[in-house]
């Protein structure tokens, strides 16, 4: 454990630059985005890529900014800053401002950082600024490589959810890999239009987005509680146990995701211990198997909601598994309704609305590759969570032998006053040791 008065001297030596498309997006270019991607404008995405020195062997800085000039000409949307129509829908003017690119330096080795599994220790490797409050001046991208004392380096990168769901941020990063191996990169995004606005129903907001007062160009939800952030590494060994107590000895064909969501959901619900039957409304993030990538960027992902009538404490893990797995009720269309209806100048958030579980397991965290070599872990987390919190699943590295083998790796960003409690709850359910 590192105490605060610690972590200003773990990263040192910090520069600051920008880098960019090497070639001119052109003149009046912009890029619209869609009514889903506005109902995300208050989220983040920080991601931490760790490499060992193998894969950072001969990674000047200068060269891994010269493979970015070129990987930005194929996602130059990214590298531009928002603006407001006269109606004050946000959309992107394609100006090559470019990415924030951050250079640091840690005194430890990759091995003792990872070994300390610090996990909020890690915001000291990637951005937490958000978009606002000058949106002009607001790069939507910031990338920070932080080289350690082994000659390993971490990087991380500081997603604004507008520009696209989790599935578009790895095919983003992804696709610096590809710069960097000197391979063919997919083509272009092509700028969407800002669009006419459609008269849209004048029903109620669904109950997967919340909608907020203005916050105007400061682009971040304000929470009633303070909140932290707990995450877990799940062995394959104790999610084949969870699994076979909640469905018994034939377990091939049961969903880990669901299966793990229903044990933290009823985990959350007893730490809680209020009135009423706990957080009987959840929202459940996936990626959209059906969906065909004819755009690089944009939020595509499944957003359903689950609804429970009964006791969360009360109802049985399987009942509440099966649920999450085939009761969910896809809200998307909704979402855009309701967003479309305010002609996409209202303020609305997804994570948090109610509690979240995010499934990042069909996501292609680990398609990053440097110099051949994958990540040897990866690690994700979610800014601008409301007070219900989020639960984010994604698989531990393929053919880990580390820490117990294969698995699963969890985040949980909860109110500060339940984490106590929760921790205690997974304890007794096998879930953290």
């Amino acid at each position: 454990m590192v105490f605060p008065q610690e972590e200003q001297s773990l990263v040192s030596d910090v520069r600051l630059s920008s880098v960019g498309p090497a070639r001119v997006s052109g003149t009046d270019v912009f890029h619209s985005p869609s009514c889903l991607d506005l109902a995300m404008k208050l989220h983040y995405l920080r991601v931490v890529y760790f490499f060992h020195g193998d894969a950072a062997r001969g990674l000047s800085i200068m060269k891994i900014k010269e493979s970015m000039f070129s990987w930005f000409n194929h996602y130059f949307i990214t590298c531009g800053r928002f603006r407001r129509s006269d109606s004050g829908r946000p959309y992107i003017k394609c100006n090559d401002c470019g990415a924030r690119f951050i250079e640091g330096k840690c005194k430890k080795t990759l091995d003792d950082w990872l070994h300390m599994k610090d996990w909020p220790l890690h915001r000291l490797l990637v951005s937490h600024q958000v978009i606002g409050p000058e949106l002009s001046f607001s790069p939507p991208v910031l990338l920070q490589v932080t080289h350690f004392a082994c000659g390993g380096m971490s990087l991380g990168l500081s997603w604004a959810h507008v520009l696209g769901d989790p599935d578009s941020a790895a095919e983003f990063i992804k696709g610096w890999g590809q710069a960097m191996a000197g391979l063919g990169l997919k083509p272009m995004n092509i700028p969407r239009p800002i669009p006419t606005t459609q008269q849209s129903p004048s029903g109620p907001d669904p109950i997967t987005l919340k909608r907020v007062d203005p916050v105007g160009d400061h682009w971040i939800p304000a929470n009633n509680c303070k909140m932290d952030t707990f995450s877990f590494h799940l062995t394959s060994s104790q999610m084949n146990y969870l699994q076979a107590q909640i469905w018994g000895p034939t377990i091939d064909q049961t969903p880990p995701f669901e299966s793990l969501c229903a044990v933290i959901w009823r985990c959350i619900a007893e730490a809680r211990q209020g009135p009423g039957p706990g957080p009987n409304k959840v929202t459940v993030c996936r990626k959209d198997p059906c969906h065909r990538k004819r755009d690089i960027l944009g939020n595509k992902q499944i957003i359903s909601r689950v609804e429970v009538e009964s006791s969360i404490i009360e109802t049985d893990l399987k009942r509440l598994a099966m649920m999450l797995a085939a009761e969910g009720v896809d809200e998307r269309r909704e979402i855009e309704e309701a967003v479309d209806k305010d002609e996409g100048v209202s303020d609305f958030f997804v994570y948090g609305a109610n509690l979240t579980f995010v499934d990042l397991e069909e996501v292609d965290v680990y398609g990053l590759e440097v110099n051949g070599h994958k990540p040897e872990f990866v690690y994700y987390s979610i800014q601008g969570v409301g007070d219900e919190g989020a639960v984010m699943v994604l698989p531990w590295p393929k053919g880990s032998v580390k820490n117990g083998g294969e698995g699963k790796f969890v985040t949980i960003i909860l109110p500060e006053d339940q984490l106590g409690k929760l921790k205690s709850e997974l304890k007794n359910n096998g879930l953290f040791l």
